[in-house]
């Protein structure tokens, strides 16, 4: 889970705490038995995950959630008296049991390989431009092809099409990770995550043909898409990771990644609100993307075949939950605010302004305009407003991006998208950029809508790392797959 359970059973109530328990459980199992039954080769290790409070907190927040895990039949969790970790400070735990961790490429490889040896089809560089509903549903391709369906599922990360209800019950994130080399067996292996907001995520990664080091694997400092924190994400980590695990050597990896939170805490798996009966999707999978990912795969086998599922109603996109309602407000004030930025002045006057390798909007008459200069000190201007909803994006420092604060999108440097829910590029500086008025009158463009990535469903620039943490035993990729979202 991405939050923790003493949150779920405030929301949802003992009961369907249990069911989100169980769901996460059914889903670690399934990845179990997957691996084994197509002999996949792929770092599955079962192992313990140990949750620890952050600087100046209170252990009550272990104690609280102790009790809630034992309300609801959670199994394998206790209260440690010290964290299994060298040179911190003395603190207690909770230690789940028979937690698990993955190289999630290599499973996912397994999959596939899975898929095409019972007659599937893998079809790359495909992207979705609409989708038709219907006793046949129609999927129509850039390429100009349309595929017909009973069925189709959508597991785009951001949902194709142009409804705003999974968009306005949703936030993407940016989260980071860092990966430095350790000595070898220098700390236990485990999932470890903290209760800070918001929280880190940690796990190690053994390397083939390699005795001497290992690569540990630090994750967070997660923030709004299209907000651009004051801080440098990566040297944040660096510094936490340094004061927590000792050998910490040189960073050989840093990555980062977009994530989705529903404001209720649970993913969207189940018919599209937007569609009709025939089209199903799974959406807000914050960083639980392999344990949910499994999930919608069984709660939808059984939506599709018309087969009763005990989690069906617990992750509906269609639900109603009186306790989103704060955070509801609160993430889409933040994000409708963001439109404010077509009255605002630009990050700078001119162009002249603007060091190579960076990137500003300015403002030309009533226009907002996306100046990135090249290390060569050529301009690549575009227009800032989004395509998707026409939000004025945000220049990205740390990753050298455009991305928008309003559901998410994001572009390179030079105006192509690489994150859904837009599904083209920025327009060119000369084209017409729509006014704020036409935003709130138009109704979106099919061609408008996020790409079908294979994998993720939302082109991610670099590889997200699977968060693994207790979910019931969570699966993990490559993090720990935890609680505490912000």
């Amino acid at each position: 889970m991405d939050d923790r359970y003493a949150n779920i059973e405030k929301m949802y109530g003992v009961e369907k705490a249990r069911l989100v328990y169980e769901s996460h459980r059914k889903a670690l199992d399934l990845i179990e038995r997957n691996i084994s039954d197509e002999s996949m080769s792929c770092d599955f290790t079962r192992l313990d995950g140990f949750l620890f409070t952050g600087q100046n907190q209170s252990n009550k927040i272990l104690d609280k959630e102790l009790a809630v895990l034992r309300r609801i039949g959670y199994e394998g969790v206790e209260m440690l008296e010290e964290l299994p970790l060298q040179g911190v400070p003395v603190k207690p735990c909770l230690s789940f049991h028979h937690q698990a961790q993955f190289h999630p490429l290599k499973y996912v490889n397994g999959l596939l390989l899975g898929i095409q040896k019972r007659g599937g089809g893998i079809f790359t560089h495909t992207r979705v431009k609409a989708i038709r509903d219907g006793a046949i549903v129609s999927v129509e391709t850039n390429n100009g092809l349309t595929v017909n369906a009973g069925r189709v599922v959508l597991t785009t990360n951001s949902p194709i099409g142009g409804t705003l209800e999974i968009h306005t019950k949703q936030a993407a994130y940016r989260t980071y990770v860092i990966g430095a080399s350790v000595p070898a067996h220098s700390i236990p292996l485990g999932l470890y995550w903290d209760t800070e907001d918001p929280y880190h995520y940690v796990r190690l990664q053994r390397l083939d043909n390699n005795d001497e080091y290992e690569v540990l694997l630090v994750g967070g400092e997660d923030h709004r898409t299209g907000i651009e924190p004051e801080h440098d994400c990566f040297e944040r980590l660096e510094s936490w990771a340094r004061e927590w695990f000792i050998g910490f050597q040189e960073i050989m990896f840093k990555w980062s990644g977009q994530i989705y939170e529903p404001v209720d805490a649970l993913a969207f798996i189940g018919r599209d609100p937007a569609h009709g009966e025939n089209v199903f999707l799974a959406s807000g999978n914050s960083g639980t993307g392999m344990t949910y990912g499994t999930m919608s795969g069984f709660i939808l086998h059984d939506l599709i075949l018309g087969r009763p599922n005990s989690f069906s109603e617990l992750y509906d996109p269609a639900r109603k939950t009186i306790e989103e309602t704060a955070e509801f407000i609160k993430e889409n004030v933040s994000g409708l605010v963001r439109y404010f930025d077509y009255a605002t002045p630009g990050d700078v006057k001119s162009t002249d302004e603007i060091q190579p390798g960076h990137g500003a909007v300015i403002r030309k008459g009533l226009e907002k305009i996306a100046c990135y200069k090249d290390e060569q000190g050529l301009c690549h201007e575009m227009s800032a407003v989004c395509p998707h909803m026409k939000g004025i994006v945000h220049w990205n420092e740390q990753e050298k991006t455009w991305d928008c604060p309003i559901h998410g999108s994001r572009f390179n440097a030079t105006g192509s998208v690489i994150n859904g829910p837009a599904n083209t590029d920025l327009e060119p500086a000369d084209s017409k950029v729509r006014t704020v008025e036409d935003t709130f009158d138009a109704t979106p463009d099919p061609a408008d809508t996020p790409a079908a990535c294979n994998m993720c469903g939302n082109q991610q620039q670099t590889p997200l790392p699977h968060r693994g943490l207790p979910i019931s035993g969570s699966s993990s990729s490559t993090s720990s797959e935890t609680q505490n979202k912000q």
